[in-house]
């Protein structure tokens, strides 16, 4: 399904139009410009992930980061006492469901006996990744089912055996709410359509006591946002809800979230006073929403320590926090590099140590990227 240029954006224009007095959130607007059921950036049959697309994942660098996430979880499966039982891995978000065959080609050939009594599902809102799942997937494909969000949240709310739900790189691409503060209080961004200028522009509307501000009012003071004049935030408000739908369908297991961020020191410190909304199109990165709009990747650092806060208020009280590269060396990464003579710099082992370094050592993955692991 390719977008019409007649009929996008001009219903997104028409949107905003028909919100209170012009203009709706920047959440809303950031919501239709990833999942419009019809123009959305993610439900539109166009490559995404790897050099044809716009960004890269830590599953698109060699195959080691789904090796070590498999470790992970048969690390989990001995400490936890689920040896021997039937299991499941669910993966939120499964993308092109490239992580998923890391995970599943490496439980064969090292855990045959965990490979032999798992269940792999792939959780993903998008008919075309879910597609491009079962493809990639075809030589796992007698455990592996893919299905909607909506799917698997309606099967009964205890699942009964051990239960790993993993994502990578889903929390940075929810919907965000953006603040900031202003003359002493704090404004919610909305979006509005300039047409004099044809383009969308911001407006920023004062919170209030109202019910509509309550979530935002609570995530102020929880968080502990800084009142520091003209400072931008990003308040992920979908993140709770989401936890708490996965916590209630598990009775025993964990859930991993892969993703860029950090802690709410980190994030509101002084220096990110505009915030951590980043686009991505073709490899570029913008901080300008409004073009390519529907065309390009949008996402938000995660905060992890809402994301733990939210599972303590479930109940989770067990919890580990690490860098990228904290949980790969724990899970034998670097037992991976391979010696070679350097004379085939394109050879098998060359290949292999170059996307191990990169994973350990850029600046784009291995400290941006943090690896939670909450234990139920």
């Amino acid at each position: 399904m390719q977008n019409s240029k007649h009929e996008w954006p001009a219903s997104l224009i028409a949107r905003v139009q028909a919100g209170a007095d012009g203009a709706i959130s920047f959440r809303d607007f950031m919501d239709a410009c990833l999942y419009d059921e019809q123009f959305g950036y993610y439900n539109r049959d166009t490559v995404k992930i790897g050099k044809e697309g716009d960004f890269y994942t830590s599953a698109s660098i060699g195959p080691f980061m789904g090796m070590m996430l498999a470790e992970c979880c048969l690390r989990l499966r001995q400490e936890e006492g689920w040896g021997g039982e039937r299991w499941q891995i669910v993966e939120w978000g499964g993308g092109t469901g490239r992580l998923a065959v890391q995970v599943l080609d490496h439980l064969q050939a090292a855990a045959p006996e965990a490979y032999e009594t798992i269940n792999y599902v792939l959780v993903d809102g998008s008919a075309y990744h879910r597609v491009s799942q079962q493809k990639q997937l075809e030589r796992h494909a007698s455990i592996i089912r893919t299905c909607s969000p909506e799917e698997w949240l309606r099967q009964p709310s205890s699942i009964a055996i051990p239960t790993i739900v993993c994502s990578n790189e889903l929390l940075d691409a929810f919907p965000v709410h953006r603040l900031r503060y202003k003359n002493g209080r704090f404004e919610e961004l909305h979006v509005a359509w300039d047409e004099t200028k044809g383009a969308f522009q911001d407006r920023y509307i004062p919170l209030t006591e109202e019910p509509s501000h309550t979530e935002l009012q609570r995530y102020i003071e929880e968080e502990r946002l800084p009142r520091r004049e003209d400072q931008l935030f990003e308040v992920n408000l979908a993140i709770g809800p989401w936890l708490s739908q996965i916590r209630a369908r598990m009775n025993r297991g964990a859930i991993i979230t892969i993703d860029y961020g950090d802690v709410r020191e980190e994030l509101y410190a002084s220096h990110r006073m505009q915030g951590t909304l980043l686009c991505y199109y073709r490899h570029r990165a913008y901080d300008n929403p409004y073009v390519h709009v529907g065309e390009q990747d949008m996402t938000a650092h995660v905060n992890f320590s809402a994301v733990i806060r939210y599972g303590e208020q479930l109940g989770i009280s067990r919890w580990k926090l690490q860098t990228q590269r904290e949980f790969l060396i724990e899970h034998g990464i670097l037992e991976r590099l391979q010696e070679h003579d350097g004379a085939d710099p394109f050879g098998a082992a060359a290949r292999n140590n170059r996307a191990i370094r990169q994973l350990l050592w850029s600046d784009q993955m291995s400290e941006l990227f943090k690896v939670l692991v909450q234990l139920i």
